[in-house]
Order: structure tokens, then sequence, then C-alpha cells
């Protein structure tokens, strides 16, 4: 690599590093490039991705509840199988039958996802998963189509999931949305938000992921034992605005670190007029997890929209735990009251603030899991259930294909390992469209999106 190859890009992962203290003096998560002008979109939407790292259980998730499918669901982990009796209170009634008889209900923890469910406002996605194009059981068996690569490889999959492509993946699908966005926002920092820490999903190759904190921007941390000195603040600006050199390393660290400092005081000065809202956050029930913290942030940041001057955001929220070779008879309930608490909080937020139409809710994975248990617990998968949630969405029914229920059955690699029958790409490239991005833009955000033109679901799923 050249030495101007090496500057630039140095320079490019600057603009997404922290300028750090002896623990965390800043956090800067600031696209370098310079500001759009005003924004010209006549309307707000925000995509929000809720992603559960370490694999999610499908089949605990939203399990079969048909007798015959509810039968063999039991036989393959008689020690943690949810019986009829517990999920008939969350069986789904959509609005399109699947065929056969089968039938679904949601995990009791989800039960309060249901009034969103019946009113049409939530979506099941069936089976989704990474792909490179369309695989059946056989082209996997034989080796004959592309697949994605370290299948069941957690972060090889988490990326695969956020990037269409695996660990050390420059960019994410989220990002790339922004890219094509964010000329539209008053503030282009603000196009990408994580309030749960740092994710491929929100890098694009212009928008920068900005990092903020369950209670808002990250300031000047304590230990800078600045006490809270305007004077010695303002020699900071000052030191930061007039670096004393003109190395473009000191150039372009100095931009980062100025205009993260002013856009601390925004976001800050826009939160303290946020509206109150009724709606609580429960407490965690997970008391690891601050989903529902991270959400309840995002909500507020949504509602000062205007004040920060943006039509289009992106965000990132995350929850963990769901890696469970053991134990997921106890855990897996207690992790899914917990997302299903924070994502009601969330939704009836944006109803009560009116936005429930512009902001579309969707969650992710590593992967589905083994149908069939090892132990009190189940090995890594590859397809799963997702669901999407907003007052835009095409609700009360599911999309895709349901799947075979069985251990080596057509529609598995085995234990009940799913094969995927919806693509990351293409349920990625129906909330796209729905955001604003053009068909013609569609394929730079998701490369393997020409590879589902001609398959039964197409590459708009319809569900929002």
């Amino acid at each position: 690599m050249s030495m101007d190859q090496s500057r630039r890009a140095f320079l490019k992962r600057a603009s997404a590093l922290s300028i750090a203290g002896q623990a965390s003096s800043f956090v800067l998560n600031l696209a370098a490039s310079g500001e759009a002008a005003a924004a010209t979109a006549s309307d707000y939407k925000a995509l929000v991705c809720v992603f559960f790292y370490g694999g999610n259980d499908y089949a605990n998730t939203l399990p079969p509840y048909d007798n015959a499918r509810h039968a063999f669901y039991t036989s393959q982990r008689p020690g943690f199988a949810l019986t009829q009796a517990a999920l008939q209170p969350t069986l789904l009634n959509p609005t399109t039958p699947l065929p056969g008889g089968a039938q679904y209900a949601l995990a009791p923890g989800l039960a309060s996802l249901m009034p969103i469910f019946n009113s049409g406002r939530m979506a099941v996605m069936l089976n989704v998963g990474t792909l490179v194009q369309p695989t059946t059981k056989a082209q996997y068996q034989a080796r004959s189509v592309l697949l994605p690569p370290k299948l069941l490889s957690h972060n090889d999959q988490q990326s695969y999931w956020q990037a269409s492509s695996p660990e050390g993946a420059a960019t994410g699908w989220g990002g790339r949305i922004g890219d094509f966005l964010q000329s539209g926002n008053g503030n282009a920092s603000l196009t990408c938000i994580n309030p749960s820490g740092n994710a491929v999903f929100l890098t694009g190759r212009a928008a920068v992921q900005y990092a903020v904190s369950t209670t808002g921007p990250i300031a000047l941390n304590s230990r800078t034992n600045l006490n809270g000195s305007t004077a010695a603040a303002t020699m900071l600006r000052q030191l930061i605005a007039n670096p004393g050199g003109k190395h473009d390393f000191q150039v372009a660290i100095s931009d980062i670190g100025k205009r993260a400092l002013e856009l601390q005081s925004l976001v800050a000065n826009a939160l303290a007029i946020a509206p109150t809202t009724r709606t609580p956050f429960p407490a965690a029930v997970d008391a690891s997890s601050s989903l529902g913290a991270q959400l309840q942030l995002v909500a507020k940041l949504i509602s000062v929209s205007q004040e920060l001057g943006v039509k289009r955001q992106v965000f990132f929220v995350s929850t963990g735990r769901f890696d469970m070779h053991d134990g997921l008879g106890a855990l897996h309930p207690v992790l899914m009251q917990n997302a299903s608490n924070a994502i009601r909080a969330f939704y009836d937020t944006t109803v009560e603030l009116g936005v429930a139409n512009k902001v579309t809710t969707f969650t992710a994975s590593d992967f589905g899991r083994a149908l069939t248990a090892n132990n009190d617990g189940t090995d890594h998968g590859w397809g799963s259930m997702h669901f999407v949630v907003g007052g835009a969405v095409n609700g009360g029914r599911y999309y895709g294909v349901n799947p075979t229920l069985a251990n080596n059955g057509p529609d598995d690699i085995g234990q009940g390992r799913l094969i995927p029958t919806m693509s990351v790409d293409q349920y990625g490239a129906t909330l796209a469209s729905w955001f604003g991005v053009s068909a013609g833009d569609l394929p730079t955000v998701f490369p393997n999106l020409r590879n589902f033109a001609g398959s039964a679901l197409g590459t708009n799923l319809g569900f929002v």
C-alpha cells in the first residue's frame, strides 16, 4: 500500500474513532465529509434495527402450534418445548392462513406484541437468513451455488447480516442506505445513530455512525478533571480548532474533534426540549440488557428530529445473551419478555408522538439455531424468524415460505437448521425502498439483490 493510500485509509478510520482519555473522555463517531445544505425531503422516516447478538432460537420464538407440527417440535426438544396450553393465549390468527393448516404462536414472553400484530402493524418474516443466491438443499449439498462464507460462525454471520460480507467488512447496509439519503439532512452526522456501541451495520462509504449513550450524547468525561470549568472547555475547543500544525492527520483530527464538540451541544440542547411522553418503558427483565433504555433514547431523538434538521435516520440498537448452548428453557423466556416490552413501549411511544407511520422497527440476529436440543440448549443454525413493527407495516400476516419442520428434512441441513428462503438482501431492500432508496440504487446497498430478481418472492416483499 502506498503512503497516500495509507494516509487516506487512516483518515477514513479516524473519522469513525473516538478521541480517548484515560478511560473514555470522548466518543466521537462522526462523518468527516462536509454537512449538507438545508434538508429538502418533505417528510421524516426512521429505520430501527434491533439486533439479537448470539443467534436467536427460532423455534421457541415462533413455536408451531397445530397438533402435528407441535408434536414433532416437542419430540425434538422435550426438556424446553413450550406446551400448547402455554401458547394458546399467543396463537396468531393471520389475515391469510398458512397452507396445510400450519399454525404458529408467539413465545409467551412476546405477549405484549400481540395487540400490534392483531391491529395489522406487525408482520412475521418466515425463514430469513444470509444468502448469496437462492439455495436449495440439493444445491447446498453439492456446493453448486455460492454460499455465505463461514456459515454458523458468530462473527462472520453477524457481519454478513449487517454488511453482506464476512468479518472485516468496511461498510454495512444501514450505512450504505445513509450514503444515499444523508444529503437530505441538514446535519449529515445525525443520519446513522448507534446508542449500543459500534456496529458495521451503520458504517457507510461517506456516512459514519454517531455513537451516543442511553442518556444522550457523550460529552467530556469526569476523568478529564475539567470539573465543569467553562474556561477549560473553551481552551480545549481552541486547542482542537487550532492544532498548531499543517499535517493532514492533525487537520483531520482537529476537524473531527471540533465537529464532535459542536454536535454534542446541538444534540444535548435538542433533547433538553424533547416532549414528555406518558408511555412507560418497563424496567429490564434481563438486568444485563439496556435495550429498553436504548429505544427510549431513540424515541427522544426522533421526537426532536425537526430541531436537529434531519429527515432520514437509521438507528441500531442491540441486546445479547442469545448464544444458548445450555439453559435455553430458563433464559430465553426472559430475553423474549425483555425484547417484547422494549419494542412495545417504543412502538406505543411513536403512536403517542404521532410518528408511528414514519418509524419502522425490524429484528435481526446472527442466525437461527438448530431445532433439535443439545441437552438443555441448541447449537448454531442458519435461517430464523423475524418481526417488523410500525404504523406503515402491512401486518397481521406472515411473509415468506413456511419451512418444513423436520430433522434433516427438505428445508434444513440437519438437526432442523433451516436453509433460508428469504434473504437478508430481500428483507433489507424492502425496508430500504420504503425509506426512499431508489430501485436503481438498491443493488449498491445490497450487492446480492440481483440474484433474487427471478425468485418466487422477488426483491420487494411488500410488508411495508
